[in-house]
């Protein structure tokens, strides 16, 4: 694993991009231990495979660097699980880059099954997100030998461009009203809105420090509280509507906090407002109750972001569910299950929206508006404005203009990754495990965050 540090520490650890895992300090040139039952057209080999961490934006994101026999030839992919980056680091410089040494690199599905298989308990945020980071650096190889975008790869365009929605919030409802009309001016049809709730426990707005009134006596007087929020959410929705008309789509975030009961009645209070759709009205653990929850919702459901194997993610689709199939594609794999997920869902009339915030990395960007623009199944992308320091530590970073996003055309993923740059925004652990740990109620229990 390489770890970005302040530039003197890393300049006399890292020689040049050659730098293995696993303990190898230089390019790989023997035989895999690993190998494949047939032979390969070409004698490209891996190299080595390592982990980069870096925080631009103070969020810590996991990037896979697969090198080859190829001079200059390398792939980049996202492995980032933000709150937990230090065990895929680890897992992909400890147990998959040796996997994966000596292997030809178009061996693509093969070699995800292998390092998905090889640990016998499978699946699971770590796992996956670090299989994602190898196989989307995969991916990046081969569009890069055939001089190709990977859209191409996987049978080209089926349309020009993704549209996508960007996040208003504030601390009132007036706040939030106007963020979205600031949004809308600079072209988003689509906006997703998040107000303050009193308390420490709200979710997508800046934290109020000032409990309700009511629960003043409270053990824990700054908790969440479920009645308050159902009242909230449609004067929230009324305020915004108020204000753009009926300009925009409108989007909500409930974060997996309600009982099935709750989420309909969320709905159902929210219908005169025609919301695109309600986010994550339900925690993972009670998504068998979800095609109850639809059937009973005159509004879209989107869930998925906290399905951590494309096979919860797939049936979630298949069960009907969903309306929106919106995974983390890092947390499912990458692209190699994402575009399977995409089919299954296209065949279901299910559509994608894929997880797409400040902890999915420009690299992982690429991968969305690629799945985006390749399948009939695409709804909407979550979208996220990357930062300067962002954009130098990943050129090629995706642009989103006038609320579109459209994948480079440049071979691969079109994103390079400057390490030099990416040493000067060394992680720290995720500030997540903070705020989780004051996402309680009233009384003080725990609730989902």
């Amino acid at each position: 694993m390489t770890i970005a540090l302040d530039q003197p520490a890393i300049d006399g650890a890292i020689d040049d991009a050659s730098i293995g895992a696993a303990g190898i300090a230089e390019p790989f040139t023997g035989e895999s231990d690993f190998p494949a039952p047939w032979g390969s057209r070409s004698n490209l080999r891996i190299t080595g495979v390592r982990s980069i961490v870096t925080a631009p934006e103070g969020i810590p994101l996991v990037v896979v660097r697969i090198d080859t026999s190829e001079p200059g030839l390398y792939g980049l992919g996202c492995a980032t699980f933000t709150q937990r980056w230090h065990a895929v680091a680890a897992y992909v410089d400890e147990h998959l880059a040796r996997l994966l040494l000596g292997r030809y690199p178009g061996d693509i599905e093969d070699l995800i099954r292998l390092s998905r298989f090889s640990g016998y308990w499978r699946d699971g945020a770590v796992d996956n997100n670090a299989l994602s980071g190898i196989d989307l650096a995969l991916w990046d190889i081969a569009g890069k030998r055939a001089g190709m975008p990977v859209s191409e790869l996987l049978g080209g365009r089926v349309r020009a461009a993704a549209d996508t929605y960007i996040h208003a919030s504030g601390r009132t409802f007036e706040e939030t009203a106007q963020h979205a009309a600031a949004l809308r001016d600079e072209g988003w049809r689509h906006i997703r809105i998040q107000v303050s709730q009193p308390g420490r426990g709200g979710y997508g707005a800046a934290a109020l420090e000032s409990p309700l009134g009511n629960r003043a006596g409270a053990p824990n007087a700054h908790g969440w509280d479920v009645a308050h929020y159902l009242r909230q959410t449609p004067q929230l929705f009324a305020a915004v509507r108020h204000e753009l008309g009926d300009s925009v789509e409108l989007l909500h975030d409930v974060h997996s906090r309600l009982t099935p009961k709750q989420a309909v009645i969320l709905a159902r209070s929210v219908e005169e407002f025609s919301p695109y759709f309600l986010e994550d009205v339900l925690a993972p653990e009670h998504w068998d109750r979800l095609p109850e929850v639809r059937a009973s919702s005159p509004v879209p459901i989107a869930v998925g972001e906290l399905a951590t194997s494309a096979t919860a993610a797939t049936r979630l689709v298949t069960s009907g569910g969903v309306d929106f199939i919106r995974c983390h594609i890092s947390t499912i794999g990458g692209l190699t299950p994402a575009r399977k997920l995409a089919a299954v869902a296209e065949a279901h009339g299910v559509q994608t929206a894929w997880h797409s915030p400040g902890d999915a990395s420009p690299i992982a960007a690429a991968a969305n508006a690629t799945l985006d623009v390749t399948s009939p199944a695409f709804g909407i992308q979550e979208s996220h404005v990357f930062s300067d320091a962002a954009r130098e530590v990943f050129p090629g970073t995706l642009a989103i203009e006038g609320g579109w996003i459209r994948p480079n055309d440049a071979p691969g993923w079109g994103i390079d990754f400057d390490e030099k740059a990416a040493a000067r925004f060394p992680p720290s652990l995720s500030r997540h495990d903070v705020w989780a740990a004051s996402v309680r109620g009233p009384d003080g229990g725990l609730i989902a965050p």
